[in-house]
């Protein structure tokens, strides 16, 4: 990839995160609300969760990272924006999952050589707006915390940019209500530590008219969403509980901004962003 020295030819919003299916819970609605609105969206995602845990009973799959390409490509279908953009690193997987050994899992690599390969793309897509995990992780995974260290420092790195850099960072934000119903689902957390609280919500976008983009995107990541899955695991009425939370809103925090911030909170994610005038 090589640095455009050209203006982006039209709003861009570009979403970084660390495995296929990361995207379909925390802003899938919100890049279909933005890409319906003639905004160019950017899916890019840090590794192709290889050390993913198939929930599916009896499946089984040659090369999982191939096949996780493959789901997340149809979730990205299912949401109307165009194929992800991988950055190549491995997923570093969890408890019997956790690949101490593999040198490119992301527990391994410095956050610096992430930035690395994301500012390319950021240079490439020039994006006004990214969006990224928060500083927790959404549930502490080391990929999440390591893909958040990466485009923190990518957005305040990239300003050297000739196009300037993205204008706001943005991190999705869960609530303490939405971190508790996350621990009553079996996330070992504290919601007060990974919940924030309601005035440090910028953006609360209503997501309802795109449910059943979420829902296909969620169903297009099979090996993630099987019977042996938390989802598939869950009572009716935790089902209906996560579906009201999940697929009706989506939450957004300020993680840095280059232009002023003259609402509180912000009507959208390009609310006071030049370039984005009349998106929100």
């Amino acid at each position: 990839m090589t640095e455009s020295h050209e203006p982006a030819p039209k709003p861009t919003l570009m979403a970084v995160f660390a495995h296929p299916d990361d995207e379909a819970f925390s802003v899938g609605g919100t890049l279909t609300h933005y890409a319906r609105k003639g905004v160019r969206v950017q899916l890019v995602c840090a590794n192709r969760g290889e050390a993913g845990k198939i929930t599916v009973p009896g499946m089984t799959v040659d090369d999982l990272g191939q096949q996780r390409e493959h789901e997340l490509r149809e979730a990205c279908k299912a949401l109307d924006i165009p194929a992800p953009v991988f950055l190549d690193f491995h997923d570093s997987g969890r408890f019997e999952r956790t690949r101490y050994d593999d040198p490119l899992a992301m527990m391994n690599v410095t956050p610096l050589d992430i930035e690395v390969k994301l500012r390319a793309v950021i240079a490439e897509y020039q994006p006004q707006v990214l969006v990224t995990f928060d500083p927790h992780g959404g549930y502490g995974h080391i990929d999440h915390l390591q893909i958040n260290r990466a485009a923190t420092a990518a957005f305040f790195s990239t300003g050297v940019l000739p196009y300037g850099g993205p204008q706001r960072l943005y991190f999705t934000a869960l609530n303490v209500e939405a971190a508790r119903g996350l621990a009553r689902m079996g996330q070992d957390l504290d919601p007060e530590i990974y919940g924030v609280a309601e005035n440090t919500i910028a953006v609360r976008m209503d997501v309802s008219p795109y449910r059943e983009n979420k829902k296909a995107a969620l169903a297009a990541h099979g090996t993630q969403m099987g019977p042996d899955s938390r989802l598939g695991q869950m009572s009716q009425e935790e089902r209906d509980e996560m579906e009201t939370r999940m697929l009706g809103f989506e939450n957004f925090s300020i993680g840095g901004t280059r232009t002023p911030i003259q609402n509180w909170p912000l009507k959208g994610l390009f609310d006071g962003v030049v370039g984005g005038e009349g998106l929100d």
